[in-house]
């Protein structure tokens, strides 16, 4: 085997970069060790502070100088952002962030899945600059001021003046307001974007400004969504993953549905609308019974769908799963081949839980008929992808 060199953190070395890794970094390699570092582009040369060396097989740094530029390279809009664990690709040209994203996707669907995508990261309405778009930020109150985690630490770094430059403007005079009021505290500020915008403050806690409830809307059909709850952050986002959703599945009428990690109902309302029987399941109490008040036809289940489904033994022609990060898993993956729909929509906000979850439905049974990405977290590595998938042939 071939010796790495040694190395602690804050030691700095040149290294050429290589290609993007999922994550938000590009890869380097210093005499034979991976190094993932953080602010950079593929093929710059450029100055890397180490940051974790604790791995064996691979150690984490941080781009401080560059020494020879990518053409894409642009000067980022927030000055904090090299030290703000909120954003990865500040430094990268809008247009060229959604390429990256691009490249990391389908390497890894192809690496984990075995699948060739051949797709693009999709624009949405709502952030053709890449800021302003976040309804929903979680700040730590520093002397006064919003604060955000620094990358990979506890350690915090205030916003620059007139806000988070990601953050929608809605809510940047409430997290300003609150964190002045509420020093240490941990402050979330939700924005909904309706006619009458929303917003709504949550410290420590505890509901200080705003209401428990807020409404949220695709084309004309409104949503309750609790404050602190789960719905998407980018404000074109839920429209666009919903059109995906039941544009690919292409529900009839008398069609029976399973929703799972339902959430407030997202898909479980739009799909009844058009004539569905619909069932959902999700963890959350408090968003169950925001989704019966959402969806007065449809039956929902508050569990953990890894527990719930299994017992359903239920027959659908649809199934919507929504999962969180880490994806679904073989136990759900299995429950939902098991109900024999004759197509999934899987909404996947991770590309390796994805490509997982698409290798577990493949020996199930089930591949993919489409794949689309979409551009709902601009500035960060993060892309949101909707797979529909159909039993094999």
């Amino acid at each position: 085997m071939q010796e790495s060199v040694d190395a602690s953190p804050a030691e700095e070395f040149d290294l050429v970069m290589g290609k993007v890794a999922h994550g938000g970094y590009c890869v380097g390699h210093l005499d034979g060790r991976v190094v993932f570092v953080r602010g950079s582009l593929p093929g710059e040369k450029v100055r890397v502070r180490l940051t974790d060396t604790s791995k064996a097989s691979h150690w984490f740094g941080q781009a401080v100088k560059v020494i020879s530029p990518d053409p894409h390279r642009v000067v980022p809009p927030c000055p904090v952002a090299g030290m703000c664990g909120g954003c990865d690709f500040q430094h990268v040209d809008v247009e060229f962030q959604r390429e990256l994203k691009r490249r990391v996707v389908a390497e890894q669907l192809s690496r984990i899945a075995g699948i060739k995508w051949t797709g693009s990261v999709e624009t949405v309405d709502g952030s053709s600059d890449g800021l302003g778009w976040r309804t929903r930020m979680q700040y730590c109150s520093l002397d006064g001021r919003p604060a955000l985690r620094r990358h990979r630490s506890h350690d915090v770094v205030k916003v620059p003046e007139g806000g988070c430059p990601i953050a929608h403007p809605a809510g940047r005079p409430a997290a300003e307001s609150a964190c002045r009021a509420a020093d240490q505290a941990i402050v979330m500020v939700t924005s909904c974007l309706t006619q009458d915008p929303e917003v709504s403050v949550i410290a420590d806690g505890q509901l200080i400004a705003g209401g428990e409830t807020m409404t949220a809307q695709v084309g004309q059909r409104r949503w309750k969504v609790g404050a602190g709850g789960f719905w998407q952050v980018h404000p074109g986002a839920a429209e666009a993953l919903a059109d995906a959703v039941v544009g690919g599945l292409d529900p009839h009428q008398g069609d029976e549905a399973l929703d799972l990690y339902c959430g407030v109902g997202l898909f479980a309302g739009l799909l009844a609308d058009h004539g569905v029987r619909v069932r959902g399941i999700e963890v959350s109490r408090q968003a169950v019974a925001l989704a019966r008040r959402n969806v007065p036809g449809g039956r929902f289940t508050a569990g953990r769908v890894e527990r719930v489904l299994p017992r359903m033994k239920a027959k659908s022609n649809l199934v919507v799963l929504d999962p969180p990060r880490k994806g679904a898993g073989k136990a759900v993956v299995q429950a939902v081949t098991r109900t024999s729909p004759r197509a999934i929509a899987h909404v996947a906000c991770d590309p390796a839980a994805l490509a997982r979850d698409l290798h577990l439905f493949d020996v199930g049974g089930y591949v993919p008929r489409s794949i689309r990405a979409f551009d709902v977290f601009p500035m960060t590595h993060h892309v949101e992808a909707v797979a529909i998938l159909e039993p094999k042939i």
